[in-house]
């Protein structure tokens, strides 16, 4: 479950590092960024919408009672996140305003610690600060140090909208489909988004031609739209959403940094972005931040305690099972209890996802 929960944290950091360069053809080719995020999260919301609706009409349906939740999701999660750092950005240099909203792993480490009551060990806020050090080389962060109050307050601002994207994603349970949690928050920023971006003014001709950013190769429109879509946001939020699930908000939080890594690395072959020392220098040091927060995986979710008349130290779950050679499932474990006329241990401990 943990190497699981790591890799597709790896892959989804990987998916959406794709949506910054992808974005600059949209640039190129006539539109505003913000339209840009605006045909993004509305192209992906319809066709996450429409593909569930015809293989898995059930992952739709939301509870009366998680309405309020969605609807946070889709204005916090995911439309606050875009439209903050996209107005962070007209009034600090993309480099500080990119470093605020990564700042997202020190605030979930301190949401969880200070209000979820939960300790962590000590890798978890290392790698976290770590991982953020990294972040501000590669940005070149003290190459902008006159910071506007106000583009200050909006990035720390996306930053903790970020933040409440991975503790959502670690806090609901089986009251809602992970995959219509992604459908109805996506289509539900586009609309918090439409009147910012007033898609009837969208020059959408512009997706019928070839772009090439500055420095770049020469891409269609339309393949660019369409690999930003499918691959750079419902992938990307599909395999995020349940990488956290596997590990943590905290854990997941700083493995996410890497998208930033990831993302220099596909601007360079795509749109001709030069890597220079610092962000290969800092690159290195948030992949050391991240592989060590990825230590704290079996820290970060409190454990069930044993139920009543259970032995000390009996081992039921699969994990433990398998470190210490003895029966792992619970099927398993229920037939030797049968057998010997005791009842069957507990359910083993498993994460949500």
């Amino acid at each position: 479950m943990r190497y699981a929960g790591l890799a597709l944290a790896f892959v989804s950091s990987c998916c959406f590092a794709f949506s910054g360069p992808m974005a600059k053809y949209l640039n190129a080719a006539g539109l505003a960024p913000i339209e840009a995020v605006w045909t993004r999260m509305a192209g992906a919301g319809l066709l996450l919408v429409a593909v569930l609706a015809v293989v898995r009409p059930r992952a739709l349906r939301i509870r009366r009672s998680m309405l309020p939740f969605v609807a946070l999701y889709a204005v916090m999660a995911v439309a606050g996140v875009q439209a903050l750092y996209f107005v962070a950005i007209t009034r600090l240099p993309v480099g500080i305003a990119l470093l605020l909203e990564f700042m997202a792993p020190v605030m979930v480490v301190g949401w969880v610690r200070l209000v979820r009551k939960v300790r962590l060990v000590k890798a978890a806020y290392v790698g976290a600060v770590v991982a953020v050090v990294g972040l501000g080389i590669v940005v070149e962060a003290w190459q902008g140090l006159r910071l506007d109050a106000l583009g200050l307050l909006l990035g720390l601002l996306a930053g903790a909208c970020c933040a409440g994207y991975f503790l959502m994603n670690d806090s609901f349970g089986d009251e809602v489909d992970p995959l219509g949690l992604i459908a109805w928050g996506m289509t539900g920023a586009a609309v918090v988004l439409a009147p910012f971006s007033r898609p009837w003014d969208i020059p959408w001709s512009a997706f019928t031609a070839n772009a090439t950013p500055e420095g770049g190769i020469t891409l269609p429109v339309a393949g660019a739209y369409l690999w930003m879509v499918v691959v750079a946001t419902v992938l990307a939020y599909i395999l995020g959403v349940n990488a956290v699930r596997r590990l943590s908000a905290a854990v997941g939080a700083t493995v996410a940094s890497l998208e930033v890594i990831f993302g220099a690395v596909v601007a360079w072959a795509l749109v001709g972005e030069r890597l220079g020392v610092f962000q290969i220098v800092g690159g290195l040091i948030v992949i050391g931040g991240a592989l060590l927060a990825q230590t704290a995986t079996s820290a970060t979710r409190p454990q069930a305690a044993p139920e009543p008349g259970q032995e000390p130290g009996q081992e039921t779950g699969q994990e433990t099972g398998q470190e210490t050679g003895q029966e792992t499932g619970r099927q398993t474990g229920q037939e030797t209890g049968r057998q010997a006329g005791q009842e069957p241990g507990p359910e083993p401990v498993t994460t949500a996802g």
